[in-house]
């Protein structure tokens, strides 16, 4: 038996290597399969859409908030990855009392990357999660950030419209770009109005793909109430998904940048 300590401070006694594995965060499966442990992965949630086959072909335990214990028990999992946000903390204490489960806290690049290396380090791929973090950083250190400051509404989603606070990995990727957030000081995520959108008077006003799905309706009627402006689509995936996506992250960002012609 080995001891491992998870980013929320819980000691995780696993017995190496795990051979059955189950993810309840839709970003730590993608990295599971970065990570080549295709046999492995015995389940995973509804949300885990990449990579498509193995949505298409791995049992499903659930939701990432609606997890069904018996199918995590029937698939006979020696560990559970899970996360502290994304997951029901009762639910994760209930399967804790039958399965060893490591879970993450990622709140910006830094603890991302320590998730990828503990994980790593967990499922017997040390120097696979090492050549990946390096890289995910590396590619960020050449991000070329916006030259000036642009003040950006960031939203995730609609009725009421709801925004990023300092405290999110969001916040921490939109500042990699080096995007003003208007309301740096919000926790969490928190609602404004669209009186607060015009009063703030926003550079920019980018839309997520995730969790609510923007589309182009959404972003000419927005349009039409802050005509100055610029507003933009945006994959959402990238902002919020911090496993092994990070690494195509930066490309995304600077083609963002680049199209906004911030810079000189």
């Amino acid at each position: 038996m080995a001891i491992f300590t998870d980013q929320t401070g819980y000691e995780v006694n696993l017995a190496l290597p795990p051979s059955r594995i189950i993810s309840l965060v839709p970003s730590q499966t993608e990295l599971l399969y970065e990570l080549g442990l295709e046999k492995e992965v015995a389940g995973i949630t509804k949300f885990c859409i990449h990579p498509a086959y193995w949505f298409r072909t791995k049992p499903r335990i659930g939701g990432t908030k609606s997890i069904h214990l018996d199918k995590i028990v029937g698939l006979g999992p020696d560990l559970v990855i899970a996360n502290k946000e994304e997951n029901v903390r009762e639910q994760v204490e209930a399967i804790r009392e039958l399965v060893p489960v490591w879970t993450s806290d990622v709140s910006n690049l830094e603890t991302a990357l320590d998730m990828i290396l503990g994980i790593g380090e967990l499922v017997g791929k040390k120097a696979e999660a090492s050549v990946l973090a390096n890289e995910i950083r590396n590619r960020f250190i050449r991000l070329r950030r916006v030259a000036s400051p642009l003040k950006t509404t960031y939203l995730i989603w609609k009725n009421p419209y709801m925004t990023v606070g300092r405290d999110t990995f969001i916040f921490d990727m939109l500042n990699s770009c080096g995007f003003d957030l208007i309301w740096p000081d919000y926790v969490r995520y928190p609602e404004i109005s669209i009186a607060d959108l015009k009063a703030a008077v926003p550079d920019l006003v980018l839309l997520s793909s995730e969790p609510y799905p923007f589309k182009q309706k959404d972003l000419d009627e927005l349009q039409e109430i802050l005509p100055a402006t610029q507003i933009r689509l945006v994959d959402g995936e990238y902002f919020s998904w911090y496993g092994s996506r990070m690494k195509k992250a930066p490309d995304y960002f600077q083609n963002l940048i680049d199209e906004l012609g911030v810079n000189p």
